[in-house]
């Protein structure tokens, strides 16, 4: 199949916008939602047919979804988490996970990209705040980044598939296409939160949890915006941060 095909366009971009999570009470706790879609359930050959195997079969049979069987070393490689995975993976068709071109088709928008962010605990409490709060999406880059994973899933307490998550190779790609202001949050910046007058398209960076908005990505904003402390706090965590901005009106 040639790359510039039409045929491998549209079969890249469906498997770009999969996400493939492991362990097996995530699988269990995916296959009872049944508004998540499923591409397929992957398992180890090596997998005794024990209790909770035996749920995920039924689970799976019932929804109709296609199972794969692979040996230990191909599963790992389908987890990208051979210590964890527990010889189960599931690939899900998660409407809410996009390419970042779509925000181009949005005409007003309120974003929280995230730069450098690791811990998966902050990501997925950072997704929580921003599925509750006044944010329309997020933007989170492939490459030195956190990726979706059970403990993100976890953090996020059932949020994960409640808001937009706009996934992008390098997020320095993904601001330079996108026509809107654009704010980092820093600790040395002159200008709070508290003072903007936000327009109709904005998006808030959030950078790495020890050193902050990376310099490449600070050069494509518009202004610097700093959370201003009492009491002789330095800073917020960079989960905290992102509640402040999600909860801010617009």
């Amino acid at each position: 199949m040639k790359q510039d095909s039409k045929e491998y366009q549209a079969k890249k971009a469906f498997f770009d916008k999969l996400i493939t999570l492991y362990g097996r009470n995530v699988v269990v706790e995916i296959l009872q939602d049944t508004t998540v879609a499923v591409h397929k359930l992957h398992l180890a050959n090596s997998n005794k047919p024990d209790g909770s195997i035996k749920k995920i079969l039924k689970l799976a049979n019932e929804r109709g979804i296609e199972i794969m069987k692979h040996d230990k070393n191909t599963l790992s490689r389908i987890s990208k988490n051979g210590k964890q995975d527990q010889g189960v993976a599931i690939d899900i068709v998660a409407k809410s996970y996009q390419d970042a071109k779509e925000i181009k088709k949005l005409l007003n928008f309120r974003l929280i990209a995230l730069d450098g962010i690791h811990n998966p605990q902050n990501l997925g409490m950072i997704i929580r705040s921003c599925a509750a709060g006044n944010v329309d999406g997020i933007i989170l880059p492939k490459k030195n980044s956190a990726k979706i994973s059970p403990l993100v899933m976890k953090a996020s307490a059932g949020t994960l598939f409640k808001i937009p998550i706009y996934f992008c190779d390098h997020l320095v790609d993904a601001l330079q296409d996108i026509e809107a202001d654009i704010y980092a949050l820093s600790l040395e910046a002159k200008h709070s939160i508290y003072d903007l007058k936000e327009g109709n398209r904005s998006v808030f960076v959030l950078g790495n949890e020890s050193d902050g908005v990376s310099q490449e990505v600070a050069k494509l904003c518009n202004d610097a915006l700093i959370i201003p402390m009492n009491r002789g706090v330095e800073s917020l965590n960079v989960a905290a941060t992102a509640s402040l901005i999600a909860f801010m009106q617009s």
